[in-house]
């Protein structure tokens, strides 16, 4: 009887909130994971909700320990970089949470250099495993809608106060919520549609005080197809989170997914019930057929970011191809960069 392999021991750089909300709780519930350790520099908040996991204070701790074999980055953007070269230097794994960093030269030399030292590489991107999202890939790979022509994407919040101290909203590099909100909707589009032929974006600052960006709205254009990828702090009765036009019909779809806001409460991603969503909070699916434009509601499937995980396991043990690739992390911020140049320059640019 072949023996279950070890787990693999993972450290997580970070405990704050995405640390604490995105990270920990969902390593934890993956099997073949254990959280072995948690760098907070400052603080006990890691002790305290993970009693049994060591606690480092500096990075050098946390390598020291030869066991570490998955490090996850999840600190301020501007971090991102130092701290991933480091470990892969040190041979570590490594995943970071989005954005991948504050540069796409930062980005491509982590690439290279995971490549020089054999280990993998991925960026955190979970909204690809939110069950709208699922939906749609489903949608599409059944050709439900036909030829999409327009896929329109929302993060709409309504947040009018500040909040003072908060590195998102200091002036500087990776900050705003352009790089916050900007990767999830890009990398969702990019998986769908590939790297589009022209980028164009209008990414500003609408709130009264506000140092850096909180809204903006970006052009993806593709031969016959527009993919129109927005996100405001001032919507207090926000659009639908996806909007697609087909030739064979249109899916509308309100709300987020209920795993972020589940995570937040404190709950574990557990039990047969995790990710699924209400049916009053399911998807419209309008067709035409005949003379009648026919709607249904379709069921949202259910998310899961354990799948993340489960998936980086499985690639680390070879088991599996890499899902969130370093190459597609890269086309990301390619967008990203496109995307602020357009908006400074008030015009169109091309992808190439």
């Amino acid at each position: 009887m072949t023996p279950e392999p070890q787990p693999i021991n993972v450290g997580l750089i970070g405990f704050g909130f995405a640390g604490r909300t995105f990270h920990a709780p969902v390593i934890r519930a993956v099997s073949g994971l254990r959280l072995a350790a948690i760098l907070q520099r400052n603080g006990t908040e890691a002790a305290s909700a993970y009693p049994d996991v060591r606690i480092a204070r500096s990075l050098e701790e946390l390598l020291a320990s030869d066991s570490i074999q998955l490090v996850v980055i999840a600190t301020p953007n501007i971090s991102h970089f130092d701290l991933a070269r480091q470990c892969l230097q040190a041979g570590r794994h490594v995943v970071i949470d989005k954005p991948f960093a504050t540069t796409y030269a930062e980005a491509a030399e982590l690439v290279a250099l995971a490549e020089k030292c054999g280990r993998l590489l991925s960026i955190y991107q979970s909204r690809r495993f939110d069950g709208d999202f699922k939906t749609l890939r489903k949608l599409f790979a059944s050709e439900t809608l036909g030829r999409v022509v327009l896929f329109e994407s929302h993060y709409d919040r309504y947040r009018l106060q500040l909040r003072p101290g908060a590195w998102r909203e200091q002036a500087g590099p990776g900050s705003g919520v352009f790089f916050d909100l900007g990767p999830h909707l890009i990398d969702q589009a990019l998986t769908l549609f590939g790297a589009p032929e022209a980028v164009s974006a209008d990414i500003r600052t609408e709130r009264d005080g506000a140092l850096v960006d909180d809204a903006f709205d970006l052009t993806l254009r593709y031969p016959r197809l527009r993919v129109q990828l927005r996100g405001t702090m001032l919507a207090s009765k926000p659009a639908p989170h996806f909007l697609i036009h087909g030739t064979r019909g249109s899916y509308v779809k309100y709300g987020l997914d209920p795993q972020e806001n589940a995570l937040k409460r404190g709950e574990l991603p557990q039990g047969p019930d995790w990710g699924k969503e209400p049916e009053e909070a399911w998807g419209t699916l309008s067709q035409v057929e005949g003379d009648k434009i026919t709607e249904r509601a379709v069921p949202t499937e259910p998310g899961d970011y354990r799948e993340y995980y489960a998936n980086v396991r499985d690639a680390i043990l070879g088991k599996a191809a890499l899902a969130v690739t370093p190459q597609g992390a890269l086309s990301v911020m390619r967008v990203l960069e496109l995307a602020r140049q357009s908006s400074d320059e008030r015009r169109l640019i091309l992808y190439a």
